[in-house]
C-alpha cells in the first residue's frame, strides 16, 4: 500500500528538478493524501481551488489581529490554502480533469491570498508606530505594502513561474511545461467570439502576463527561437539544463514556501513590516541573481547556435 502511495506521488509530481524540498516530503504527500481522499466522492479539482481561495482570505483576516491565537490560526489557515493548492493539480493530473477556468483559478487563488496577507499587515500597521520613530505608519503602511507587492513581488512570481517552466520544456517537451507565448496567446484572444467571456478574459489577461515575463527576459527571447529552428543539438539542451537547475531552488524560494515561511515567524513575533523589508532585500537579491544568470546562459549558448 505505501509502495503504491510512494509511485502516485511520484506521478503527480512534474519533476523531481522543479519541485522543493519542503514540497517532495511535507506538501506534495499531503494533497495527494487529500487529492484521493476527494477523489472519492468525485469532487472536481476546481472545488478545491475554490476552498483554498477562501482559506487563504481567512489567514490574511487572521493576521491583521497582533494577538498569538488568531496569528496561529492564520498560519493553519494559509498552509490548509497551500495544501488544496497542490491538491487541485495532483487531481487534475491524476483525473484528466483539466479545464480552462481551472488554469485561471489556479493563478488567481495565489494572487488572491497574498493580496489579503499584504492587506492584513497594513491594518495591522496603520495605527503602529515606525520602528524607531514617534509617528505612526498611517498611510505609509499602504504605500509601503503596495510598492512592495506591485513592484517587487509580483515581478519575483511572474519570472519564476517562467523559468519554471521553460525548465520543464527542456527535460521534457512541449507535453510536460505550459511554456506559452504572447503572439500565440494574443491570437487565441482575437479569434473568440465576443459571446465567449470567459475564455476571452482568461486569454486576454494570459496573453498579458506571457508578454511581461518575456520583456524581462530578452536573451532567452533570443535564443528560444534559434534553438527550434536549429537542429537541437542534445549538447546545447543538456548545458541548458545543467545551467539552469541550480536556478530552481531559487524559483522555488521566490514562490511561496521561503514567502510564507516569514510570514509566519514575521507575524508571530509581532513585526509584519520585516515581511515586506526581507522582500525588498533579500528575495529581490534572489531574483536579481536568478534573472542575470539565466540571461547570461541564454547568450553564452545563443552564441555557441
Amino acid at each position: 500500500m505505501f509502495e503504491g502511495f510512494k509511485e502516485k506521488l511520484k506521478m503527480s509530481m512534474k519533476s523531481e528538478d522543479t519541485e522543493e524540498w519542503l514540497d517532495v516530503h511535507f506538501t506534495r504527500p499531503i494533497g495527494l493524501a487529500f487529492a484521493l481522499f476527494w477523489n472519492k466522492f468525485d469532487v472536481h479539482p476546481n472545488v478545491i481551488t475554490i476552498l483554498s481561495i477562501f482559506l487563504g482570505m481567512g489567514a490574511g483576516w487572521m493576521f491583521h489581529y497582533t494577538d498569538l491565537p488568531h496569528n496561529i490560526c492564520g498560519v493553519v489557515l494559509l498552509m490548509l490554502a497551500n495544501f488544496c493548492d497542490s491538491t487541485d493539480g495532483q487531481m487534475a493530473r491524476m483525473t484528466g480533469k483539466k479545464t480552462l477556468i481551472g488554469r485561471m483559478l489556479d493563478g488567481f487563488a495565489g494572487d488572491v491570498w497574498f493580496f489579503c496577507i499584504y492587506l492584513a499587515i497594513v491594518f495591522r500597521l496603520w495605527d503602529q508606530n515606525i520602528p524607531g520613530t514617534d509617528w505612526q505608519w498611517g498611510i505609509w503602511a499602504f504605500v509601503y505594502c503596495a510598492f512592495v507587492g506591485f513592484i517587487v513581488h509580483s515581478p519575483q512570481s511572474t519570472l519564476s513561474d517562467y523559468y519554471r517552466q521553460i525548465h520543464l520544456y527542456f527535460l521534457l517537451g512541449k507535453e510536460g511545461s505550459e511554456l506559452d507565448n504572447y503572439r500565440q496567446q494574443r491570437a487565441i484572444y482575437e479569434g473568440l467570439p465576443k459571446s465567449d467571456l470567459l475564455g476571452r478574459t482568461f486569454y486576454y489577461n494570459y496573453a498579458n502576463y506571457c508578454k511581461k515575463q518575456e520583456s524581462m527576459t530578452p536573451n532567452f527571447q533570443k535564443f528560444f527561437p534559434k534553438w527550434k529552428a536549429s537542429t537541437q543539438p542534445e549538447d546545447v539542451r543538456q548545458e541548458f539544463l545543467a545551467g539552469s537547475r541550480p536556478l530552481m531552488k531559487y524559483t522555488n524560494m521566490l514562490t511561496f514556501n521561503c514567502r510564507a515561511i516569514t510570514i509566519y515567524v514575521t507575524c508571530l513575533l509581532d513585526c509584519p513590516w520585516v515581511y515586506p523589508l526581507m522582500e525588498l532585500t533579500v528575495f529581490q537579491a534572489m531574483f536579481m541573481y536568478m534573472r542575470s544568470t539565466h540571461e547570461k546562459l541564454c547568450q553564452k549558448l545563443t552564441e555557441k547556435l
